[in-house]
């Protein structure tokens, strides 16, 4: 008897699955095809987050990269690095060595025609809160 007042009383939940139409790695390859300024932009962002410390996602924006201009076969040669290897360290748990994520951001701005630079600047400062 209780576990029949107990379904009564709980409205039942329905949970709707909706399918992604598309795969974002998709949008972002055309993107790059007909749009060379996003294309920079996404090795610009690379490039900052890999120097900042978020190395994880500046693989994921390589890798993406790579497929939208160069594809992998090329950047083997350029790299003179096994295809495989280059999508293990483009991978979410790729660990590249500093040599080999130079020579993918090398290829990938050869073929995108740009240089990277950098700036040092000085970090702001924090302001301290007392508890």
């Amino acid at each position: 008897m209780t576990s029949e007042k107990t379904r009564k009383g709980k409205e039942r939940q329905r949970v709707v699955f909706m399918t992604l139409r598309r795969d974002s790695r998709d949008t972002v390859v055309e993107r790059v095809k007909r749009d060379p300024a996003f294309a920079r932009a996404l090795l610009d962002e690379a490039s900052t987050l890999f120097l900042s410390g978020e190395p994880e996602t500046a693989r994921m924006i390589l890798r993406d990269l790579v497929n939208a201009t160069l594809g992998f076969e090329v950047l083997a040669r350029m790299t003179v690095t096994p295809p495989k290897s280059l999508h293990r360290m483009l991978s979410e748990r790729g660990n590249p060595r500093m040599d080999n994520i130079a020579a993918v951001f090398a290829a990938i701005s050869q073929n995108l025609n740009v240089q990277i630079k950098t700036n040092v600047v000085a970090a702001t400062k924090k302001k301290r809160t007392v508890a």
